[in-house]
């Protein structure tokens, strides 16, 4: 599913924890992002709190969390934030090119591509990163900019509204929602810098005419903030629009999440932002278990704790885990929490059949036929040819030859598989509202009618993929998003028109932390409160009668 192919963040890194998790004797800094300013207007910085299955961003970007307090005019200490370029008179487009890049062009490059190609917020700075020449302290700068600008994008494009007759073209609008993030949110970045610097990446996009209206735009926003003019819906009164405007959620998006949860709990899942200081990995099971894993983890000096999950870790300031030799050697994958539990789920063993329905890119293909031991077959379908691709690639890595590949549509039956499968996972396509920490774009770019959209797709996947179990079989069906209508809803239909399938109420292969959570055959993870992706898993058993289903 789209929406999960990203890093997964965890909090951790705390030397010490409370059940004798052991840590390594430390972990990479360059992947250690620290913020460089907090939240003036509307947060708060947290020291730690992002598909799904891999990433290409591991170890860079800056956590940004809300904890729900609003103090708009409030004018704390500001220090600059050590390495930034800032106070500099403006300059030419081509001397700013001839210096390169600083952090705030990195930032900028990144944003853009979130906004106009629809790439996933960790990814795009990854390879804005990568393209630059930064130091430590800028590369730090660049992320806290980026995600900043990302995560609160509604609310400053709301408080920028307020100060411009229309809204200008998209390169102006990129240019000072970045500055307002660091005038609104970022109390150790001195307002000149930020105004300064906006003039600059102005006349470097050749918009010389532009710089009067963004210097005036910025300074204005400026005088408001400090004259308490920003201020937001009352809580008490517009609940919905108070969350909405604070966390740059989309108003019909905090609707369906107060319906389904109350506004308290909604407030905290718009609220929650995952700890990008931290990734989640895990062993090939092939080469080494848990105890050997643990062992070469403390050895490469990694920083390092057990997850919730049994062979998740989390590790802290671990860099570019994609580039690390160990990764590239197929030691190791990178792979959400959540993502695993979904494939747990079929208790799958050596010998079996067993369907991914929507396997790319392929993580939990990938630990399926691990635990199979290489034995019995992982039919992995998507229905994108350079989707699928990531999943052969994955499978080349970990050196699994028991994955089967394959574009195909997965609501279209395959008449010659049906009753064949001894497991059918349906990691179905889903709105992604249980990662908006991880694609902070969803909050405000997900529109009512794109949900409505996928319910059918939703149903029309899993009708199909049931014929494909066999009688005694296990069909689970997962999606990373936390509405009902996608999950419970779709799993209470599926059974009354399917009476031969029945609930698989035994909750063993959950972790005893999350077995409180399991109810008829089903879980919601939550990430605010269970600090995981937010998942949905329906476990569903085709009984031994024949039906003729």
């Amino acid at each position: 599913m789209d929406h999960r192919d990203r890093r997964d963040r965890r909090p951790g890194g705390a030397k010490e924890s409370g059940n004798g998790q052991r840590k390594g004797p430390g972990g990479r800094a360059s992947g250690d992002v620290r913020r460089q300013g907090e939240r003036r207007c509307g947060a708060g910085v947290y020291p730690g709190a992002g598909k799904r299955d891999g990433r290409s961003g591991e170890g860079i970007a800056g956590s940004a969390r809300k904890d729900g307090k609003f103090a708009v005019g409030a004018r704390t200490d500001r220090r600059p934030g050590s390495g930034a370029r800032m106070g500099t008179k403006p300059g030419t487009g081509a001397q700013r090119a001839a210096q390169g890049p600083s952090a705030r062009d990195v930032a900028l490059r990144a944003l853009r591509e979130v906004a106009r190609d629809n790439a996933y917020a960790s990814q795009a700075l990854d390879r804005a990163l990568s393209a630059a020449h930064l130091t430590g302290e800028d590369r730090r700068l660049a992320a806290s900019l980026f995600y900043f600008a990302l995560e609160n994008r509604l609310r400053i494009e709301h408080c920028l509204a307020a100060r411009m007759k229309e809204r200008p073209e998209p390169e102006i609008m990129d240019i000072l929602s970045l500055a307002a993030a660091q005038i609104l949110f970022m109390d150790r970045i001195p307002d000149h810098a930020a105004v300064d610097e906006a003039v600059k990446q102005t006349r470097a996009a050749r918009r010389e005419r532009q710089t009067a209206l963004v210097n005036a735009v910025l300074r204005g926003l400026i005088r408001a903030r400090d004259a308490g003019e920003l201020a937001l819906p009352d809580r008490e009164a517009e609940p919905e629009r108070y969350i909405s405007e604070k966390y740059s959620v989309r108003l019909e998006l905090v609707e369906r999440l107060v319906k389904a949860y109350g506004d308290q709990e909604a407030e905290q899942i718009a609220s929650w932002s995952p700890d990008r200081h931290s990734d989640t990995i895990r062993a090939n099971l092939l080469r080494m278990q848990d105890a050997e894993f643990e062992a070469w983890l403390s050895e490469n000096g990694f920083d390092w704790s057990r997850g919730k999950v049994p062979g998740a870790y989390r590790v802290r300031g671990a860099g570019r885990l994609a580039a690390h030799e160990g990764y590239r050697g197929g030691l190791f994958s990178i792979q959400g929490e959540s993502s695993m539990l979904a494939a747990l789920a079929l208790g799958a063993k050596p010998g079996m059949q067993v369907l991914d329905a929507c396997a790319a890119p392929g993580g939990k293909s990938c630990l399926i036929a691990e635990i199979m031991r290489g034995a019995g077959r992982v039919y992995a379908w998507d229905l994108h040819e350079h989707r699928v691709e990531l999943i052969r690639a994955a499978q080349r890595r970990l050196g699994l030859e028991n994955i089967r590949p394959q574009v195909r549509d997965a609501a279209r039956r395959v008449e010659s598989l049906e009753g064949a499968m001894d497991a059918v996972l349906v990691d179905a396509p889903c709105s992604g509202l249980g990662v908006m920490g991880d694609k902070p774009d969803i909050k405000y770019r997900l529109r009512g009618e794109t949900i409505e959209a996928l319910l059918p797709i939703q149903r029309a996947i899993l009708e199909t993929c049931a014929a494909y179990v066999r009688p005694g079989g296990l069909l689970v069906y997962s999606t990373c998003t936390i509405l009902p209508e996608e999950n419970r809803d779709q799993i209470s239909a599926f059974l009354a028109a399917h009476p031969e399938f029945e609930i698989a109420a035994d909750a063993a292969w959950l972790p005893e932390a999350l077995r409180p959570r399991y109810a008829n055959g089903m879980i919601q993870v939550l990430p605010d409160r269970d600090d995981m992706d937010g998942f949905f898993i329906a476990r569903l058993r085709r009984k031994a009668e024949n039906y003729g289903g």
